[in-house]
């Protein structure tokens, strides 16, 4: 069982409006949320996944759970609350690029507390995005990842910074420096690298066996901390946005790992440049359907056959 821990909400995705049209065009409400996103492609790829966050019991509360149990994810780790579901407005590029406006104030996520101790059969735990920066619910993620890791979980992961949510830049990077003794899979984007400082040297010398870096249209790399340096190209898609792109990279990597046995960080260092290849590769196909799509859209087993 892999368990995907973090935010849920709902992506307001402007549509497409005739050229030289003044008025705004229509947001389309869709299901969304780095996590959220990675634990529906992990259900769609066919892992077994449980998805553990606090969730609204509004109207889009029910449609978030509705996906996920869509999609066959177990949410006996989710827990529900009155208050109002996150929204985040996105505004996507010429290129598809997204960026995003958040309101999350007072909003069902930040509110989550640290369960109980994770079942036996729980082999690995993907964190990340918005609810490891806002309080209070931020500390109870990371005492999950602390505690987790403690007891030998296989940890994934993804910052997928926000800098308009950091509301102290210099303590998030100390903060994530602490994070990384825990981690055993850290994956992050070029934009995320240049924004923390740092390079994967400094960071598999802190803990993770092995980091892997997103490059948008130039595919996906990976390092480990014994030395294997490999990567592979973006494959072709033509590109409706980029909306849970990088989530879908997260659920690949971790779906293929895990039908490889290589959910342990000796597993990782155990894995050669050629299966690394063939990992990052699944992931860069992933990854291309979800950018074909409008929205977080990732693909289901039968599409990458």
């Amino acid at each position: 069982m892999i368990v995907v821990a973090g935010e849920s909400l709902i992506d307001l995705v402007p549509q497409r409006t005739a050229a030289g049209d003044a008025r705004l065009p229509p947001l389309l409400p869709r299901p969304g949320g780095g996590p959220y996103n990675t634990a529906v492609a992990l259900g769609r790829l066919g892992s077994p996944v449980t998805f553990c966050s606090r969730v609204s019991a509004d109207g889009f509360g029910e449609a978030l759970l509705g996906g996920l149990h869509a999609a066959g994810v177990r949410t006996s780790l989710v827990q529900r609350g009155p208050e109002p579901t996150s929204l985040a407005v996105a505004e996507v590029g010429a290129d598809g690029s997204a960026g995003y406006g958040f309101y999350m104030t007072g909003t069902a996520d930040r509110l989550f507390e640290l369960p109980p101790e994770l079942p036996a059969g729980v082999r690995a735990l993907a964190l990340g995005t918005c609810s490891l920066v806002l309080e209070p619910g931020a500390s109870a993620y990371e005492a999950l990842l602390r505690r987790e890791a403690r007891r030998g979980v296989f940890t994934l992961l993804d910052p997928n910074i926000r800098p308009g949510l950091v509301p102290d830049a210099d303590a998030y990077r100390a903060r994530f420096g602490g994070w990384l003794p825990s981690v055993s899979l850290l994956k992050l984007s070029e934009d995320d690298a240049a924004w923390l400082g740092g390079s994967p040297e400094q960071w598999l010398a802190e803990g993770p066996a092995a980091v892997v870096l997103t490059r948008g249209d130039r595919g996906i790399a990976v390092r480990t901390r014994e030395g294997v340096e490999t990567a592979v190209p973006a494959a072709a898609v033509t590109v409706a946005d980029t909306i849970g792109a990088g989530d879908t990279v997260n659920a690949a990597l971790l779906h293929d790992l895990h039908r490889r046995g290589a959910l342990s960080p000796g597993g990782l260092l155990a894995l050669d440049a050629a299966g690394w290849t063939e990992v990052l590769a699944f992931a860069a196909r992933a990854a291309a359907v979800t950018c074909s799509r409008t929205g977080a859209e990732p693909p289901y087993a039968s599409e990458l056959a």
